[in-house]
């Protein structure tokens, strides 16, 4: 009789954490279906892991995002550093990776437009390059950290509204005509100052 057990045999149990890992995490949680609407249940089954098991290794949804939040900040931020004379176009490519990365995974947008604990390592990312930018621009303090607030919240509201596929007239909206009126209007400056007037390049 051959009383190997399944263990012995090199074979895990369904349901073992060493099954998961990080990296498998992410790509299932992206793998399809609408992430806002997502259950830990649900990631744990496209894992072939028990619903005890995924929260040894993410113990809440809030843990899941910020997991998410890390790969596609990863993703969107450009490789290079804004100068001066070219902050418009660094701010229009971090753009469009947003536009292009957040769109391709359903229910991310809308998440991340709601009202919630941002992750602070990969949003605090994501906020140092973009006032980098508003820096580089010739603004410094509090006009960069407003801008900053400015570009990212009109940025998710735009794409949160286009996920949700709110209807506001005839025409498809134009990503690039929003973006072009955006960056027109930064960065922030003090009512009444009068805005320098740059070359675009």
């Amino acid at each position: 009789m051959n009383t190997m057990t399944t263990s012995a045999r090199g074979h895990r149990h369904p349901g073992r954490p060493a099954q998961i890992s990080r990296e498998r995490i992410v790509a299932a949680a992206l793998d399809g279906g609408n992430l806002d609407t997502l259950t830990m249940r649900e990631l744990a089954a496209r894992l072939g892991v028990t619903h005890g098991a995924l929260y040894r290794w993410v113990p809440s949804r809030d843990a899941l995002f910020d997991m998410i939040s890390e790969v596609v900040v990863d993703r969107i931020l450009p490789a290079d550093e804004p100068t001066g004379a070219r902050w418009r176009p660094w701010l229009a490519r971090l753009a469009w990776a947003m536009h292009d990365e957040f769109l391709a995974v359903p229910g991310y947008a809308t998440r991340v437009a709601r009202p919630h604990r941002h992750n602070p390592g990969s949003f605090g990312r994501l906020r140092e390059a973009v006032i980098g930018a508003f820096t580089a621009a010739g603004v410094g303090g509090e006009l960069a950290e407003q801008s900053w607030y400015i570009f990212a919240t009109s940025t998710v509201s735009w794409l949160a509204a286009q996920e949700s596929s709110l209807n506001l007239g005839h025409s498809e909206p134009r990503f690039e005509l929003f973006l072009d009126s955006l960056l027109r209007g930064l960065p922030a400056r003090a009512p009444g100052a009068v805005r320098p007037v740059t070359r675009r390049p």
